[in-house]
């Protein structure tokens, strides 16, 4: 069953204004209550989010739910100056910036900028990091190098997942959802009454959608949905001060990746017929491979927590995840066989950390040891141009690293508190890597890099902080930080060239192999505001922030060999901008929340061939200016249940997704008609709008119920949000990926 008229969207979005504008004939009389305290575990100890001096946002329970927030993505924009893509011809490989700060290569051998926590638990890499996480409790956005307590792979910043513990009495809820294109979706979570000292929490949920794109060829359809997710909690209170928590999350997805649809190609003037590029969303397509998208990610950790005493409380969190990472992408998006991919990945990873946190009266303090090591495979083949281009390409690696930190407050004044902190760590990393090619199918594989082609590094860095808060009053504070972060250095586990297959040529490729590119480094100078007014309706906070990066690492794509990417270090980077956040309860019933961030960055140093480019390459991932608006009401109480209506807008600059030339012309004495340009895959500026109508707190039986309907990208803008542009060498082929177009459905809840 397809649902593909927009008069439904329509009428919905007719609804929600009328209702709005209905507001202040419902809303109740006299003050409205102040907003709800925030408490959040950003600094590894419980604070209001109002007193913590960083810049960092927090959604709660009802706003996850409400906004529907299930993953990561969920997230773009809905922080200032937070960028979150899916990775090219992915739906579950992700690309997260923050302050222009990124990630954009998904494959397993390259670290994120942005570090990933789910309930104090690390998640290593971006492939498989869109998974369903289930009973969030809170999401907090950490924005800025979090190197001190933190620590690795966090120079951009962290987002902390913190699901929900078991209460140990028996309650629970149960949502069933229909949408268009036949989407149907079913959440569940119970908790047990306790026994004992355990109590026990689990959840379920699945997701079906057909896919918006129909494919004449084997795969039938591409972009839809297929996933089921589970997560078990186990609480066990050993005694009042000592106590462990066991959890198990496992997510499960086989799809159809979204379609690479041609949007550019000279192939033609190769006498490729056959290829026919579209610059507007298409929802028919022709492909010739059967594509397909799979991931299974398993995690476990367990928490103990011992309270020393009212001062001082250990903590240890252990965890083990692992991922099994599989997909076959049509990279031409045609029905002809120009350009095909597979990757077989595999991955794991353990991590134990022991934290030591305490206070007094006038000073508070987090101690910990943390301890990293992950491995992993990838075999990725691939085959070009009607077979006469075979490759095998793969790489295994793995990654040891050891941390201590420490970071210390101390009350100066009743009004100002001075922060400090230090983390030392150490990352040891190996590649191992293997690429071979053959010219037609069934003849012997060319070696480029020959099997046992090995490479180790060892890195380190000291990432301090220093912070000095001012509560001004009661309601009133200003901060002001200096912290820096540090991403480890690596090896390019994806580069080969092929040339004239000469040994000059395979000792160029064993060479860049071996070489590991340097470690990327960020001092930052924020400083911040905090406010609340109107008794407690209303909050404003605002941070800016002036940022140095050194030694860049940029994955460039060369569509050589093996569809090759190679990492670069750039130089050097200047990153700076604005971001504010505010919150308003004008009467009982309305909340107004808006966000806004401005972003400038530009390289400072970018060499290239020996010679800086700075001027003429693109920052990636960085767009000038974010914007999120929530109106959230609650419209009419009834003896049938209250009506809740929420919109919900974002808006994001135009950005680039490559750090290619930005010049554009051979009138400029900087282009070079080799390579490729970066304003040919400009993803251009983009508001979406998400609306949402609900009838809650129905009584039914011993629980209540709710029912809801729903639209995502309410107004269906066609917007193309991510390319592959594979250069002139290649035909100037390139593919873009769209935004879903308008979903819309209704669901129904029933919680006990």
């Amino acid at each position: 069953m397809h649902i593909r008229n927009r008069k439904g969207a329509l009428a919905l979005s007719l609804a929600i204004s009328q209702l709005l504008a209905a507001q202040a004939v419902f809303a109740q009389d006299g003050a409205a209550p102040a907003i709800e305290e925030m408490v959040v575990t950003a600094q590894k100890r419980e604070q209001s989010l109002q007193d913590v001096p960083i810049a960092v946002s927090a959604f709660g329970s009802d706003q996850i739910e409400s906004r529907g927030i299930t993953s990561i993505e969920n997230l773009t924009a809905l922080a200032p100056n937070i960028q979150i893509s899916k990775a090219p011809g992915s739906a579950t490989a992700s690309q997260i910036a923050i302050r222009g700060s990124a990630q954009q290569n998904p494959a397993l051998y390259w670290d994120p900028t942005v570090g990933i926590y789910v309930d104090g638990v690390y998640i290593g890499k971006s492939q498989g990091s869109i998974f369903d996480v289930i009973d969030v409790e809170r999401i907090e956005v950490l924005r800025g190098p979090q190197g001190t307590l933190y620590g690795r792979n966090t120079l951009a910043g962290a987002l902390s997942f913190i699901t929900r513990k078991p209460s140990g009495e028996f309650a629970g809820s149960a949502t069933f959802g229909l949408g268009n294109y036949d989407e149907r979706s079913t959440k569940v979570s119970v908790d047990l009454p306790r026994v004992g000292i355990a109590s026990v929490s689990f959840g379920l949920q699945s997701l079906q959608r057909d896919g918006w794109v129909d494919v004449d060829g084997p795969s039938r359809e591409a972009a839809n949905r297929d996933s089921y997710a589970g997560r078990l909690a186990v609480n066990l209170a050993f005694s009042e001060s000592f106590e462990a928590d066991y959890r198990f999350d496992r997510t499960d997805i086989d799809q159809k990746p979204p379609l690479n649809q041609l949007y550019r190609s000279n192939l033609d003037q190769w006498g490729i017929p056959g290829l026919f590029p579209s610059r507007d969303r298409e929802d028919e397509a022709a492909l010739d491979l059967d594509a397909y998208e799979e991931s299974q990610v398993d995690g476990h950790s367990l928490t103990l927590t011992w309270e020393i005493n009212e001062q001082h409380t250990l903590k240890s969190i252990t965890a083990y995840r692992e991922m099994s990472w599989d997909d076959g992408i049509d990279l031409d998006g045609s029905a002809v066989p120009v350009a095909h991919t597979f990757r077989n990945s595999d991955y794991d990873q353990t991590s134990q950390e022991l934290q030591l946190v305490g206070g007094g009266d006038r000073w508070n303090y987090v101690a910990g040891i943390y301890y990293f090591e992950d491995d992993g495979s990838t075999l990725n083949p691939q085959t070009f141009f009607f077979g006469t281009f075979n490759f095998d390409s793969r790489y295994a690696f793995t990654t040891e690293s050891r941390a201590v930190y420490g970071q210390f407050d101390y009350q100066l004044t009743e009004a100002l508190t001075l922060t400090a902190g230090l983390r030392y760590t150490e990352e040891e990393k190996t590649i191992d890597r293997l690429l071979g090619v053959n010219f037609a199918t069934g003849t012997p594989f060319i070696p480029l890099v020959p099997q046992g082609t090995e490479g180790s590094e060892d890195f380190s860095s000291t990432t301090p902080l220093i912070s000095l808060g001012y509560q001004l009053n009661d309601d009133h504070s200003v901060y002001a930080k200096y912290s820096q972060g540090f991403k480890s250095g690596g090896f390019n586990g994806e580069y080969g060239v092929v040339g004239d297959l000469s040994p000059a040529v395979v000792a160029a490729n064993v060479a860049e192999v071996q070489t590991p590119f340097k470690p990327e480094e960020i001092k930052s100078y924020e400083i911040g505001y905090k406010g609340s007014f109107l008794d407690g309706r209303a909050q404003l906070n605002a941070a800016a922030f002036f940022n140095e990066v050194d030694d860049m690492q940029l994955s460039i794509f060369t569509a050589q060999g093996a569809s090759a990417s190679v990492v670069r270090n750039a130089g050097q980077a200047e990153t700076k901008g604005i971001e504010l956040e505010g919150v308003l309860v004008p009467v009982d019933g309305l909340r107004l929340q808006a966000s806004y961030g401005y972003l400038d960055a530009e390289y400072k140093e970018f060499m290239d061939g020996g010679v800086d480019q700075a001027d003429n390459r693109a920052m990636i991932h960085a767009p000038e200016h974010v914007f999120n608006l929530l109106v959230d009401a609650r419209i009419a109480e009834t003896q049938y249940g209250t009506w809740r209506a929420i919109a919900d807008y974002v808006h994001k600059a135009s950005w680039y997704p490559y750090p290619y030339q930005l010049a554009a012309s051979g009138t400029l004495p900087a282009y070079d008609a080799t390579q490729p340009v970066a304003g040919d895959t400009k993803v251009d500026s983009v508001g979406l709008l998400n609306l949402r109508l609900a009838l809650t707190e129905i009584p039914l039986g011993e629980g209540e119920a709710e029912a809801a309907l729903w639209v995502r990208n309410a107004t269906d803008e066609e917007h193309a949000s991510n390319f592959i542009d594979f250069g002139p060498g290649f035909g100037n082929l390139t593919t873009s990926y769209w935004q879903d177009p308008r979903m819309y459905g209704a669901s129904v809840t029933y919680r006990w």
